[in-house]
């Protein structure tokens, strides 16, 4: 089970990353458009800041499963490392399951929240704002499978292949 938790948040992480990867791209060609617009071309573009701002926030949440995928999120590794194996192990599947419960209460109150844009609009694009606040359930739920699967994938081990020298 744990080799299987291991390979599928893997799996997960490597198309997140991808999806990560491809909306700074489009970031970086959106406010490299919308720079060339204000200072050589003079079109007076509406739309670059405000998708710039969109496409920084999907980036942004998604890339928090790839941090957990990873367990480079902010912990406690200095203080854990000097703690007792079983009261570290215990301490670090308790910190999983806090995780796992926030991340599961962001995406249950995001959904009303993202259908809550559907009847509101974008300033500029005059489009809906449900895909744009879909960014929170939708890494919410990205967030909540990566740390059920690093849980079962490290059982509150992670923490011991750090070697001393590399701890702050």
């Amino acid at each position: 089970m744990r080799n299987w938790a291991g390979k599928a948040s893997g799996r997960i992480n490597a198309a997140v990353e991808a999806i990560v990867a491809a909306l700074m791209l489009l970031l970086v060609l959106d406010v490299w458009l919308g720079v060339m617009d204000r200072y050589f071309f003079h079109w007076q573009l509406p739309w670059p800041e405000e998708l710039a701002r969109y496409l920084m926030i999907w980036a942004a949440m998604l890339a928090v499963s790839s941090g957990i995928s990873r367990r480079e999120h902010i912990g406690l590794t200095a203080f854990l490392h000097k703690l007792p194996k079983p009261i570290r192990r215990a301490l670090l599947i308790a910190m999983d399951l806090l995780s796992l419960a926030l991340f599961a209460y962001v995406l249950w109150y995001g959904v009303p929240f993202a259908n809550g844009g559907a009847t509101r609009q974008a300033m500029i694009f005059g489009a809906s704002l449900r895909p744009f606040y879909a960014a929170i359930p939708a890494a919410a739920a990205v967030a909540s499978v990566q740390i059920a699967l690093v849980l079962l994938r490290d059982l509150g081990t992670h923490i011991e292949e750090i070697p001393e020298e590399g701890l702050l």
